[in-house]
C-alpha cells in the first residue's frame, strides 16, 4: 500500500512538473474588432457593421530603429472580431494593430485625416501590471464610401452633431 501511494505521489509530481515546462507563460493574445463605418464619424456609432472577412497586422518595431521585429496578420470572424497569438515580451518594442484589407468594396476607405490614428497601439508584456495574457486593442474601422444618409442624419443629431462634422 504504501509502494502505490509513493509511486502515485511520484507520477502526480512528474506530470504537474512536465505541464509546468510544457507552459508558454510569456504567450500573449491581442484581441479587437473591425466595423465599417457606415457615417464616417471616424468612431463607432450603434449603425457601424461589424465587419466578416476583414483582414488586419500586428507590427511591433524596436524603439531605436523603427526596424519590425515581428509581425502577424489576422483576418475578423462572423462578429468582426479577431485574434492575434503573440509569442515572446515585447517590452522593448512599440506593436500597433492597423487595418490591412477590407472584405467590403463599398466599405474600404482608410481616413486620410492626420489626427486620426490608423491603428491601435498594444502593450505586449507582462512586465505592466496586468495579469491577464489577453490585450484589447480599439475597434479599427474603413470609411463607407458614402454615408448612409437617412439612418446618419438621425444617429448624429443623437450625438448633437451635424453632418458637416463628419468625413
Amino acid at each position: 500500500m504504501a509502494k502505490s501511494v509513493v509511486i502515485l505521489a511520484s507520477a502526480l509530481c512528474f506530470f504537474s512538473l512536465l505541464g509546468f515546462a510544457f507552459c508558454d507563460d510569456t504567450r500573449l493574445f491581442v484581441e479587437g474588432s473591425v466595423y465599417c463605418d457606415t457615417c464616417r464619424t471616424q468612431f463607432v456609432t450603434k449603425i457601424s457593421v461589424f465587419m466578416q472577412g476583414a483582414t488586419v497586422r500586428l507590427e511591433c518595431r524596436d524603439r531605436e530603429g523603427g526596424h519590425i521585429t515581428y509581425s502577424s496578420e489576422a483576418t475578423t470572424d462572423a462578429n468582426g472580431a479577431y485574434r492575434i497569438v503573440v509569442d515572446g515580451d515585447r517590452e522593448e518594442e512599440v506593436c500597433e494593430v492597423g487595418l490591412l484589407k477590407s472584405s467590403d468594396p463599398d466599405c474600404n476607405e482608410l481616413s486620410k485625416d492626420p489626427f486620426n490614428k490608423k491603428g491601435a497601439r498594444v502593450s505586449l508584456t507582462k512586465n505592466n501590471g496586468m495579469s491577464n495574457p489577453v490585450r484589447l486593442a480599439n475597434p479599427l474601422g474603413f470609411l463607407k464610401k458614402q454615408p448612409v444618409s437617412d439612418e446618419c442624419a438621425g444617429v448624429l443629431r443623437e450625438l448633437g452633431m451635424s453632418a458637416s462634422d463628419i468625413v
